[in-house]
């Protein structure tokens, strides 16, 4: 990437008038945006700017659900600025080509942006810098998907934590109004570049089809109350669905923080710090993106069976709890949270299946899929994680159906054959298959 940046890089522009420019990644909100306020408070005009990236969408099925989200999100973004005389400038290609483009196209000051913490973005980003420090320009940076990053919390000895009950207790310690308080944004809408309509290429032009799947508002205060004692049955709609909104910043993280606390819902506050919580530890052990966090987990012999495999994905094991979830992902791209527990000890577990392989398949099907939190949970449920479940904790999918569906209202939602000679035998044995991983994590920890 940076050779690209090298070769290409040119302080040659047509524009005499000296701006800056915010660029939106994960950060897709006009109010309470850190770096945008920063960019804007700076007194030069802000040119905001979107770039839809090649090096990510390459990857991307051409059904991706999330890419029609961005895209109606930027198209928002878009209409917003126009009432305040700006607009948003939307690039497609790959970052390391498209930069010094625009370098060419305008006099840039400064460029604003906002923290992302994924082995991608930080290499992306630490190119970029690289690259606009030779040009002689800023690259300034800043926190705003979370409350507290990187180095803010931290043991006595200065070394991360790994287990999540007293990084939570420091986390909670440490908040206060200061930390919840939303950046004026508005104040400085001034200060945006003043520019005719840009254009903003098709979903179709990039080779993207458009999704029909309905996304969840933000809408989740009224929950607030019960969350506590609705979260974890499937049946009932007593979860915020926020994922897809922190993950691509369409709600602050201030924002949702102020109210947990307003509203005394301190679960689910801890459940805003769990996110903070796998955020921090993907950024300190960024290995853990694709390896076991323990290391010794990397020893255990999965079967990986293809055909078992695509049993999961298509929600047809005999095991009527992992189905209806898996059902529920694929065809609404979000499963329950309790329920993502159990489908992702059923497959690492039960099947034998390295929990790469979920994870991967989530990362394909999740709306609110979010890499430290995704990777975070997996491993949690493989054993495999930090502050994991221990190996011989092996969910059994009758007793989570006892427990948290027992009239199988969620069940007989996405698994309408249920209780019917339709309905497949199950894949395997519950104590067989327990008795097998049991033996075979014994075996592999017991090597290292």
């Amino acid at each position: 990437m940076q050779q690209v940046l090298n070769d290409k890089k040119s302080k040659s522009h047509s524009g005499d008038l000296e701006i800056n420019i915010f660029w939106f990644r994960r950060d897709l909100r006009l109010e309470d945006n850190a770096g945008l306020y920063h960019a804007l408070n700076d007194g030069t005009p802000v040119l905001p700017l979107f770039i839809f990236d090649e090096n990510i969408l390459d990857k991307l099925p051409k059904d991706d659900t999330r890419l029609t989200f961005i895209y109606n999100t930027i198209k928002d973004l878009k209409d917003e600025l126009r009432k305040y005389g700006s607009d948003l400038l939307i690039k497609y290609g790959k970052p390391e080509k498209i930069w010094p483009e625009i370098l060419k196209e305008y006099n840039v000051k400064e460029v604003y942006t906002n923290h992302d913490y994924e082995p991608y973005a930080r290499e992306r980003d630490d190119n970029l810098s690289e690259f606009l420090t030779s040009e002689k320009i800023a690259f300034r940076t800043f926190k705003d998907q979370v409350i507290f990053e990187k180095d803010e919390i931290l043991k006595a000895d200065k070394t991360p934590y790994t287990v999540f009950t007293p990084f939570y207790k420091q986390w909670h310690s440490k908040l206060n109004d200061f930390y919840v308080k939303p950046y004026p944004t508005k104040k400085y809408f001034k200060n945006l570049y003043e520019t005719n309509h840009l254009s903003i290429p098709t979903l179709k032009e990039m080779g993207f089809e458009e999704s029909s799947l309905k996304f969840p508002k933000i809408s989740y205060k009224d929950k607030l109350d019960s969350y506590s004692k609705e979260r974890d049955y499937p049946a009932l709609d007593g979860t915020t669905h926020v994922g897809l909104h922190l993950r691509f910043g369409t709600l602050s993280i201030r924002k949702a923080v102020k109210d947990a606390i307003e509203a005394k819902s301190n679960v689910w506050l801890s459940e805003l710090a769990w996110r903070e919580f796998y955020m921090t530890i993907l950024w300190h052990f960024p290995y853990s993106a694709y390896n076991s966090f323990k290391k010794q987990y990397d020893k255990i012999k999965w079967r990986n069976n293809e055909d078992e495999f695509k049993a999961w994905c298509t929600g047809n094991t005999g095991y009527p709890i992992v189905d209806a979830g898996m059902r529920q992902l694929n065809q609404t791209g979000w499963m329950h949270n309790r329920v993502r527990m159990v489908v992702g000890s059923f497959l690492s577990k039960h099947l034998l299946i390295d929990w790469r392989w979920g994870e991967t398949y989530f990362a394909e099907k999740l709306l609110d899929y979010e890499m430290a939190s995704n990777v975070g949970g997996w491993q949690w449920a493989a054993g495999s994680g930090n502050d994991a479940a221990p190996y011989f904790r092996v969910f059994n999918p009758e007793l989570q159906t006892k427990k948290f569906d027992p009239k199988f209202e969620y069940i007989k939602k996405w698994v309408p054959e249920f209780g019917t000679k339709k309905y497949a035998q199950p894949i395997v044995e519950h104590t067989f298959a327990r008795e097998r991983v049991l033996k075979a994590f014994k075996e592999a920890l017991s090597s290292s």
